[in-house]
């Protein structure tokens, strides 16, 4: 990557030789040097959740459950994946009270069902 400083029009910039790579920090060497804590992936894909604002709304109910319940679980990676969509018929609108709060039950349901598990090990 090259430095330009923004120049008067038509006036040819200087270009500088620093690599701008120099101020990166170094990346841990694995997965398993990352620090301790918990991890949270969410996959929501479009072929289950057609709008954005339905993906979106997915999105903010797993982070708000999950920090719910993050104190319960073991600290680690957690992904957090849509199956299956939600019946079109049932809910029509992209973004209702009722698929918020019936998204919001099974994701209640699937994290203190991870909770139990951790629990039993």
């Amino acid at each position: 990557m090259v430095l330009r400083k923004p120049v008067a029009k038509g006036v040819i910039p200087a270009l500088t030789t620093d690599l701008s790579t120099s101020l990166v920090t170094p990346q841990p060497a694995s997965v398993d040097d990352l620090p301790a804590g918990h991890w949270l992936g969410y996959v929501i894909p479009k072929r289950h959740a057609k709008r954005a604002v339905t993906r979106n709304l997915f999105k903010r109910q797993i982070r708000s459950l999950f920090g719910q319940h993050a104190s319960a679980l073991t600290g680690g990676q957690w992904v957090v994946r849509l199956r299956m969509p939600f019946a079109v018929a049932q809910y029509p609108s992209a973004r209702s009270e009722a698929l918020a709060a019936a998204a919001r039950t099974e994701i209640d349901a699937l994290l203190a069902r991870a909770h139990a598990s951790v629990q039993a090990a």
